[in-house]
């Protein structure tokens, strides 16, 4: 019998039937992507923040159209700011292949000035016959190409996982709760009201419709959501337990960091009870409040010895960590979730916990190195000694996320 364990409580469940894959870039997630839809035979569930048709994005795209064009139920949903409307030619191949897609929470004429329009689907799922998942925090994304800066030097160093077991079961459930409570909001917003019932009966009866993934070689994992329901601080409580069990070692990669003071603490609790903390984080420049609402948080850490590295050759979009890989109780993650507000409070998101001393060991290997070869440490004097201006700005870029957070009721 398949042990579970006490996380059923609060909200997850560990299971023993699992067998996790580490993906590093689109340049590994993409081919797997594409073979496992090509060998498609049911139906194919996908969620992405971002769907960029350029470079490898399209042979996704394509993939997905192929699938359709053979009968498999193919459902894609994209959301209304990291995706927006999808381009025109792009939407009409699509839909001629028979891919049913949705926009989440599409932005209408006033944009982001409405705070309720800041709760955006940011996971990244993709559920393939209910037997195969696909989580992390990879967009359908060319590593070489950003939409704001254009080609990259160097490629985007980012980490999914492809996964097997009964886990699987859990991200098709909840994909399928989202797909049919949008069809429900669809027709209502059109007056169809038998429709929008209908879409809501199918979205409770999804809850009962577990699909059970064939076991391989036993890993124990579990699915951790996030969402503004039932979930709402699940992936910063796993977190925050399994940097509190910590014994020897914390390795966390993040894109956007600015944990909230009780991630803080256990952070500089764990390095001031002599565990090694070491994180990875963006060290170009990307987005104004992501880059400069971060640093106010740096000082407390790197008194507490913290060891902070950014990353430099190109931009950092992981969100991963692992703990005690080299010990007997090894804990890693990679999801889509960052260790910020957005992320932590507003955001629909999905992290995949492994406990598993391979698939830790493998993630620490990937993440030395990228500290040892493509990262900068930085030094406490020299933070200290940054210039006023910067100063100056990551100050306000800090204040109004508190503000934003402020406004949206949420303390962090």
């Amino acid at each position: 019998m398949r042990r579970k364990s006490s996380a059923t409580l609060r909200g997850f469940e560990f299971a023993d039937d699992h067998q996790v894959r580490l993906l590093q870039g689109a340049e590994e997630l993409f081919p797997a992507l594409i073979e496992a839809m090509d060998a498609a035979l049911s139906d194919i569930q996908f969620e992405t923040y971002i769907f960029d048709f350029t470079g490898a994005g399209a042979a996704v795209a394509e993939a997905l159209m192929r699938a359709a064009q053979r009968g498999v139920r193919t459902q894609l949903v994209v959301d209304g700011v990291g995706t927006g409307a999808l381009p025109h030619d792009w939407a009409q191949r699509l839909q001629a292949a028979g891919v049913q897609y949705r926009v989440y929470s599409p932005l209408g004429p006033l944009g982001l000035l409405l705070p309720h329009r800041w709760r955006r689907l940011h996971r990244k799922l993709c559920v393939v016959d209910g037997r195969m998942l696909f989580c992390g925090g990879i967009n359908v994304l060319d590593d070489f190409h950003d939409p704001n800066y254009g080609t990259l030097d160097a490629p985007r160093f980012d980490f999914a996982v492809l996964a097997t077991g009964s886990l699987v079961a859990s991200a098709s459930e909840t994909m399928d709760q989202l797909w049919w409570r949008m069809q429900a909001v669809r027709d209502a917003r059109q007056r169809r009201l038998p429709e929008a019932l209908q879409a809501l009966r199918a979205a409770s009866a999804a809850q009962h419709a577990a699909r059970v993934a064939e076991a391989g070689p036993p890993m124990r994992a579990a699915l951790v959501l996030r969402d503004n329901v039932r979930n709402r601080s699940r992936i910063e409580k796993a977190y925050r337990k399994a940097i509190g069990a910590a014994r020897h070692e914390v390795i966390i990669a993040n894109a956007y960091f600015m944990p909230g003071g009780k991630l803080r603490r256990a952070l500089v609790m764990a390095a001031r009870r002599g565990v090694r903390v070491r994180l990875l984080l963006q060290g170009r420049y990307e987005y104004f409040m992501q880059y400069h609402a971060a640093r106010p948080v740096y000082g407390a850490l790197l008194e507490a010895g913290v060891e902070i590295h950014e990353y430099a050759p190109s931009f950092l979009h992981a969100k991963v960590a692992v703990i005690d890989a080299l010990g007997d109780k090894p804990w890693a993650t990679v999801g889509s979730s960052n260790l910020d507000p957005l992320s932590l409070l507003l955001a629909r998101e999905a992290n995949v916990v492994v406990e598993d001393a391979a698939f830790a060991t493998d993630l620490r290997q990937r993440l030395v190195h990228a500290m040892q070869h493509a990262g900068r440490r930085m030094d406490p004097a020299r933070y200290a000694g940054r210039p006023l201006r910067q100063r100056v700005l990551d100050r306000v870029a800090f204040g109004l996320m508190r503000l934003a957070l402020w406004v949206t009721g949420n303390r962090y």
